[in-house]
């Protein structure tokens, strides 16, 4: 199989072949045909996010098709089209038994034996799946099946990016009709949670950016106010928006800088709920006003989109089949998989919304 390897961070990445086995217990043999390209793998490459061991295949939003299963295996099989969670749970643990497996404490995919390349070097697979590979061996939970009619490039996407955003609306805030959201970054992830406002029926979606470009297609995802935030006060700007009040729900898709968070507390209404989804660097500080929690705000993590993968896959692909969640127009740009390094500055340069790799 051919892999996309990182091995030091700010550096290229490397196109490499690499030996694969034979899946084992409670293994399956994924013939990998598209994956997504994401703000997490860059954080990886540029050394932000210094907590994963290196080498490492990169990737972690992935769709496929099964070639083979191992002992042990007894829900999916050979030739079942796949989306890869890179969550995949245990199913037993109190996390998991109360309806929460992102939260999951026996994470199956960190687990996994790493796999081995040409040159016998170890090479970890990212989050335990590793999706910039023609193929790649994942834990059966891992391997999350759906219908055969979603294209690979749009099933790839709702391996995390769509799934994080949408399902931070849906299943972490519980956004409510008839009310006001403001989302901090309108990158892959914040475009996502943009759509989620809308499903649930809010009916202010402000769109807080720094680049027209990027509120520019906001507006085309639903949002129905846009903030450049180099130009004014985010803050003062969404509250003039909503009345004077304040957002009934801010989000944070960004997690790169502290302000953006802060600011996410700030331009809240009393009792409004502010929703971190943006996924900071370990040890990020984040310093807010005492006094904004006496006006009863909550702040709110979201690993995920507090997602459910075997449920809530299905139904953000329903949705998609209705028309009713944009995933075709969230591609911007296709690469195959030897042109990864220009997908990266593509994303780094802001243009696009997301792009694909693919393995056809």
């Amino acid at each position: 199989m051919k892999s996309a390897v990182l091995y030091e961070p700010k550096t290229k990445v490397v196109i490499e072949r690499m030996d694969l086995s034979e899946p084992g217990f409670g293994e399956v043999l994924i013939k990998m045909m598209s994956s997504g390209v994401c703000h997490s793998d860059w954080h990886v490459v540029k050394g932000e996010w210094n907590h994963l061991p290196l080498p490492i295949i990169l990737g972690h939003e992935g769709s496929g098709v099964i070639e083979a299963v191992g002992p042990n295996v007894h829900h999916v099989k050979a030739g079942d089209h796949v989306i890869l969670s890179w969550r995949a749970n245990c199913g037993a643990c109190d996390m998991c038994i109360q309806g929460w497996p992102a939260l999951c404490k026996d994470q199956k995919p960190l687990s996994q034996k790493p796999r081995v390349s040409n040159t016998g070097e170890e090479i970890n697979p990212m989050a335990g799946v590793g999706t910039f590979s023609t193929y790649q061996i994942v834990p059966e939970a891992a391997a999350i099946p759906i219908d055969k009619d979603i294209p690979f490039p749009q099933a790839s996407l709702v391996g995390c990016g769509v799934t994080t955003g949408v399902g931070a609306v849906i299943n972490t805030a519980n956004v409510q009709a008839g009310t006001t959201a403001a989302i901090f970054g309108a990158g892959g992830v914040g475009l996502n949670v943009i759509q989620g406002c809308q499903l649930a029926g809010a009916t202010t979606i402000i769109a807080v950016d720094l680049l027209d470009s990027k509120l520019d297609l906001a507006m085309e995802f639903g949002a129905t106010h846009t903030v450049n935030a180099s130009r004014e006060d985010p803050v003062q700007k969404i509250i003039e928006i909503c009345d004077g009040k304040g957002a009934h729900y801010a989000f944070e898709a960004i997690g790169l800088v502290e302000e953006p968070f802060i600011q996410s507390v700030k331009c809240t209404r009393s009792r409004g709920k502010s929703i971190w989804v943006g996924h900071a660097p370990f040890n990020t500080p984040v310093t807010i006003d005492a006094r904004d929690l006496l006006q009863e705000k909550i702040i709110m993590g979201s690993m995920y989109g507090s997602a459910q993968p075997k449920i809530t896959f299905s139904r953000i692909l329903n949705l998609y089949k209705a028309g009713k969640l944009r995933l075709d127009e969230l591609i911007s740009r296709t690469y195959p998989l030897e042109e990864v390094n220009e997908a990266f500055v593509a994303l780094g340069n802001g243009e696009v919304a997301r792009s694909t790799l693919s393995f056809e």
